[in-house]
C-alpha cells in the first residue's frame, strides 16, 4: 500500500478511493507487474505536485459540482488554431469574439508537434510535450487556458493515443534497432503474423492507405500502421507505453487542458484473430485513465471519439459506479441530419433520435452539424430498406444531392475517399455551403439566399434542441462558405476535407454587425437561440425528451419536459410549407417571438422551425429575456 509514502494528504485521499480498483485492473492487464504499477502511482503524484495552485482550485470547485459540464448554458466551438487565428497567441487575442459567440467550451484541434508533410491534420504526433512551433509553445497554451478559465471557459485538446508519428523519439530509436523501443510498437520479422491480423482486421482507408501494416526498411521489419504508413500503432500491452502516454496526457492537463479528447478510442488494444476494435481491454485502459485523472486533476473530462451508432457507443460511458468517458460524440445524428436535408424525409432521423432519447439522462453527448472531418454515410440501411433505399444507390443519391448534382439542389460539397468500385464516398463542405447559401450568393438570387439561411438556422435550432453539448465549427456562426484554395496547395490538394477547413475570414466576421448581411442574419439568430436555450431549464440534459408524431414525414417533432416546463419543437426539412398535424390542449407561446401560439395544425414555412413552450404551476406569460434585452 501507499500509507508509508510521504505524499500530500489530498492526493492520498483521492488515491485511496480508487486504489483497489486501480491495482486490480492494472495487475490483470499487465500480469501483476508490481514495479510498473508502483511507477504508475509515483508518476501520478509527480504530476499532482506539478499542478499549479490555480488549477488545484479549479479541481476543488469541480469536485464540489461534478456535473458542471452538463448545464444548458454549455456551448462549444471547434477550431484549428492556425485557421482561426494563426497561432495560440492569436486565439487568445480573439477570446472576446469567442465569448461574444456565447462559447464557454473551446476545442482546439491537434496542435502538438507533427511533421508538416505527414501530419494527417496533426494526428501524427512526433512530440506530445511540444506545440507545433508555428502555433506557439506549451507556455502559450497554458496562458490561453488561464485566460479562458478567467472567463469561465474550458479548453479541450485532442490526445492522439492510438499511435505516434514515425518521427517520434520512440519510433526513431526503434528504427535505430533498439528493441526496447520496438517493443513499444508492433514489429514483426516477416509478414506471417501481419497476414494473420489482416484476415480479421478491417482497413480504415482501403483506397488511400490499404492494409494495416507497413515495411520499415531501416530495420527490415514490418510495423503495424492501422491508419497511415507514417502513423505507428502503439502497443498498450506494454505497461511502459501506458504509463508514459498517461504521463503525456497529465502533462497537457497541467498546462490547463480541461477536456482530453481520446482520439480513435476503440482501436487502442490489438489482438490477433480479432477486428482490433472495441476489445474489452480498451475499456480497462480508459477506466484506468479516468481514475488517474480523478486522482491527479479531478474535474478533467475524457471525451471519447467513438464513431459508431449510439447503441455501440454507450459502453464507452462505462457504468455509474465505474465511469469511463464523461462524454461521447453523437456521430450518427450528424450523418442522419444531412441525409434528411438531402431526402426531405425525417423517418430515419426520427428513428435515430428515438434511440438517443431512450438512453439514460446521465449520458452526455457532444452534438454538432459539422466537424473538422468528412460526413460518412454510416446509416441504418436495414431500416431504410423498408422504404426502398438500398446502400450503394442511396449513398450515390446523397452525394449527388449534396454536391449539387441532384435535382433542384443548391448544395455545394465535394466527395472524400471516393471509391467507384464499391460505389462509396464520404462528403465534405461547410454548413452554409451545404445549405445552398454559396450557390445562392453566386447566383445573386435573394429568395434562394433567404431559403439557404432559413435552412442553416433551422438546422442549428435542431442542434440546440438536442440533449447534450452543442458544438459549432468555427465560422459556422457567420455562415462561412467553402474554401477552394486548398486545390492550389500540393500538400492539401488530395484531401478534400480542407474544403471546410479554410481560414477564418475576419473581414466577414465584422459583417456580423451589419444588418441584412448573411453574417449578421445567422450570427444574430444563433445568439438569440443560444440565449433562449440557456434561459430555460427544459433544455437541461436531465429533461425528458421524446419524438412527437406530426403525421408529416417532412417534419421532425421533438418534445421536452423538465421542472414544469414543456417544449414542443417542430422542424420542417422541406423547402415548401408543411403542416404539423398535432392537437395539444395546453396554452403555448412561441419562444422566439414571445407570442401566444396554439399547438394545433401548425403551419411551418419551408425550412423553418418553431419552439413552443408551456409552463405548469405558473400563470401563462411571455418569458422575459434580460440577456436579449440588454443586447437590443
Amino acid at each position: 500500500m501507499f500509507e508509508d509514502k510521504k505524499w500530500d494528504n489530498t492526493f492520498k485521499k483521492r488515491l485511496s478511493r480508487h486504489y483497489d480498483e486501480l491495482k486490480w485492473l492494472y495487475s490483470e492487464l499487465y500480469h501483476n507487474d508490481q514495479q510498473a504499477f508502483d511507477y504508475f502511482c509515483d508518476m501520478m503524484y509527480d504530476y499532482y505536485e506539478q499542478r499549479s495552485p490555480l488549477l488545484k482550485e479549479w479541481d476543488e470547485a469541480r469536485e464540489a459540482a461534478p456535473d458542471w459540464y452538463k448545464g444548458n448554458d454549455m456551448l462549444g466551438m471547434l477550431m484549428y488554431t492556425n485557421c482561426f487565428a494563426g497561432n495560440l497567441k492569436g486565439v487568445k487575442s480573439h477570446l472576446d469574439y469567442i465569448q461574444e459567440c456565447g462559447v464557454n467550451y473551446l476545442h482546439l484541434m491537434p496542435l502538438l508537434e507533427s511533421p508538416k508533410d505527414r501530419s494527417d491534420g496533426g494526428y501524427a504526433v512526433s512530440n506530445f510535450r511540444k506545440v507545433q512551433p508555428e502555433l506557439g509553445t506549451m507556455e502559450d497554451l497554458a496562458e490561453l487556458a488561464d485566460d479562458c478559465h478567467s472567463r469561465g471557459m474550458c479548453v479541450c485538446l485532442d490526445f492522439v493515443m492510438n499511435h505516434t508519428s514515425e518521427d517520434h523519439e520512440w519510433a526513431m530509436r526503434a528504427k535505430a534497432g533498439e528493441k526496447e523501443y520496438q517493443d513499444r510498437y508492433f514489429f514483426y520479422d516477416d509478414w506471417t503474423i501481419p497476414n494473420e491480423f489482416e484476415k480479421t482486421v478491417p482497413q480504415v482507408f482501403p483506397q488511400t492507405a490499404p492494409g494495416n501494416f507497413s515495411w520499415c526498411p531501416e530495420v527490415n521489419k514490418v510495423v503495424m500502421t492501422t491508419f497511415w504508413p507514417y502513423q505507428w500503432d502503439l502497443n498498450y500491452a506494454n505497461p511502459v507505453v501506458f504509463n508514459d502516454m498517461t504521463a503525456d496526457m497529465l502533462n497537457l492537463c497541467n498546462h490547463g487542458v480541461d477536456i482530453i479528447r481520446l482520439d480513435a478510442t476503440p482501436y487502442i488494444w490489438k489482438e490477433i484473430g480479432t477486428p482490433c476494435r472495441n476489445l474489452p481491454q480498451v475499456h480497462t485502459l480508459v477506466r484506468l485513465m479516468h481514475m488517474a485523472s480523478e486522482v491527479v486533476c479531478p474535474g478533467t473530462l475524457l471525451l471519447g471519439e467513438v464513431v459508431m451508432e449510439p447503441s455501440k457507443v454507450v459502453p464507452y460511458f462505462g457504468t455509474i459506479e465505474k465511469p469511463e468517458c464523461h462524454m461521447l460524440y453523437n456521430v450518427t445524428t450528424m450523418a442522419s441530419t444531412w441525409h434528411t436535408v438531402a431526402t426531405h424525409d425525417v423517418r430515419l432521423l426520427r428513428h435515430q433520435m428515438e434511440s438517443v432519447f431512450a438512453l439514460p439522462h446521465q449520458y452526455t453527448f457532444l452534438n454538432y452539424l459539422r466537424c473538422h472531418d468528412d460526413i460518412g454515410w454510416g446509416l441504418d440501411y436495414e431500416y431504410l430498406k423498408q422504404f426502398g433505399m438500398t446502400e450503394v444507390p442511396h449513398k450515390k443519391y446523397l452525394n449527388d444531392y449534396l454536391t449539387g448534382k441532384g435535382y433542384n439542389s443548391d448544395a455545394r460539397g465535394e466527395l472524400y475517399n471516393d471509391d467507384p468500385r464499391l460505389g462509396d464516398a464520404r462528403l465534405c463542405g461547410t454548413t452554409a455551403s451545404l445549405c445552398g447559401i454559396e450557390a445562392a450568393e453566386y447566383e445573386g438570387v435573394d429568395w434562394k439566399i433567404d431559403r439557404g439561411i432559413s435552412l442553416d438556422i433551422m438546422l442549428h435550432a435542431f442542434l440546440l434542441t438536442q440533449s447534450g453539448i452543442p458544438v459549432l465549427y468555427a465560422g459556422d456562426e457567420i455562415g462561412q462558405l467553402n474554401d477552394y484554395t486548398y486545390h492550389e496547395d500540393p500538400i492539401k490538394a488530395d484531401d478534400s476535407r480542407y474544403l471546410h477547413r479554410g481560414d477564418m475570414n475576419w473581414k466577414e466576421a465584422e459583417l456580423r454587425k451589419t444588418p441584412g448581411t448573411r453574417q449578421n442574419r445567422i450570427f444574430k439568430a444563433l445568439r438569440q437561440l443560444e440565449e433562449i436555450r440557456a434561459e430555460y431549464c427544459v433544455f437541461e440534459n436531465d429533461a425528458d425528451a421524446w419524438i412527437i408524431e406530426p403525421w408529416n414525414d417532412h417534419i421532425l417533432g421533438i418534445g421536452r419536459y423538465f421542472n414544469g416546463e414543456k417544449l414542443l419543437a417542430f422542424f420542417n426539412f422541406s423547402a415548401n410549407e408543411q403542416i404539423a398535424w398535432v392537437d395539444e390542449k395546453e396554452d403555448y407561446y412561441d419562444l422566439v417571438t414571445g407570442e401566444p401560439k396554439a399547438a394545433k395544425a401548425i403551419r411551418l414555412p419551408g425550412y423553418s422551425f418553431v419552439w413552443l413552450m408551456t409552463t405548469f404551476n405558473k400563470p401563462f406569460a411571455k418569458k422575459a429575456h434580460p440577456k436579449l434585452d440588454r443586447k437590443a
